[in-house]
């Protein structure tokens, strides 16, 4: 991609210089836990929904110097688009609770996207990636072996707003997207896209000594009706031993809203089943 550059690697490198003007120490530290995946194609991939419209499956893509949307995408998400093909939004939000202030999108067909949405390779829809311009506003924490990236916002950190972003790149790698397009039809290659939306259940745990413990139930969610209290064990679900964070990951990766499902759960030395059905998230 011709608009692609290096990623400054801002990610701690910012002086720690105290102002009289900063928050309190507190609201510095605060982390986001955000959800993700790995596609088919081992790409990042995060939830987010954008104007109240969504979730839409966007990768995290440090190469790219912007927000980049599809048209579609644009369109259900009432983005108006100038004639740059900017657009600015109203409400940015990640799964697991992270909002972005004065978001803005570049809206354009996505050579990459189109392609890979073509052939079904990634084994999910795309609708756009996440790059530099968002990015940069926070300290990320990659741990492939858990579920969850940290998100930490940086405190007074605007990134400058990238260059020639409305470049136009040659005839040819434009044209590579609705050619991959039409060699799939042509192939007979009909990506199947399971939409279904992931089950909300309502907890946050954390792993001690090679079990999940739940160190917070959210008011009003499935959890906190159906009885899950702080400092239960899930032990189980569905007869699925859960030992780590890992472990419910699977556990729950293809348990769509309104799916109930059976937990054992230790509470001090008793052992409990209890049913939830799972309710609507992002």
């Amino acid at each position: 991609m011709r608009w692609r550059f290096a990623l400054a690697m801002c990610c701690g490198l910012l002086p720690a210089v105290a102002r009289a003007d900063d928050p309190k120490p507190a609201e510095k530290l605060t982390k986001f836990e955000i959800p993700y995946r790995l596609t088919d194609t081992k790409h990042v991939l995060v939830r987010v929904k954008i104007n109240g419209k969504g979730p839409f499956n966007l990768i995290l893509d440090t190469g790219a110097p912007a927000l980049f949307l599809t048209k579609q995408v644009a369109k259900k998400a009432d983005i108006e688009v100038d004639d740059k093909g900017w657009g600015a939004i109203g409400k940015f939000e990640f799964e697991g609770g992270l909002k972005v202030d004065k978001a803005r999108a570049h809206v354009t067909d996505i050579v990459q996207v189109d392609g890979m949405n073509g052939l079904g390779i990634a084994g999910v829809e795309l609708h756009g990636m996440i790059g530099y311009e968002v990015l940069a506003r926070f300290r990320i924490q990659y741990d492939f072996t858990a579920d969850k990236l940290l998100f930490e916002p940086l405190v007074g950190f605007t990134p400058p707003p990238p260059e020639k972003i409305d470049a136009k790149g040659g005839d040819d790698i434009q044209t590579m997207g609705p050619l991959v397009k039409m060699i799939s039809a042509l192939l007979g290659i009909k990506p199947n896209f399971e939409i279904a939306p992931r089950g909300f259940v309502g907890i946050e745990f954390d792993e001690v000594d090679g079990a999940v413990v739940i160190k917070k139930v959210l008011s009003g969610s499935p959890a906190e009706k159906a009885g899950f209290k702080t400092g239960d064990t899930i032990a189980e679900i569905k007869a699925y031993t859960i030992e780590s964070g890992k472990d419910l990951a699977k556990a729950l990766a293809k348990a769509g809203v309104g799916t109930k499902l059976r937990f054992t759960i230790k509470r001090g030395d008793k052992t409990e089943e209890i049913t939830i059905e799972l309710g609507k998230g992002l």
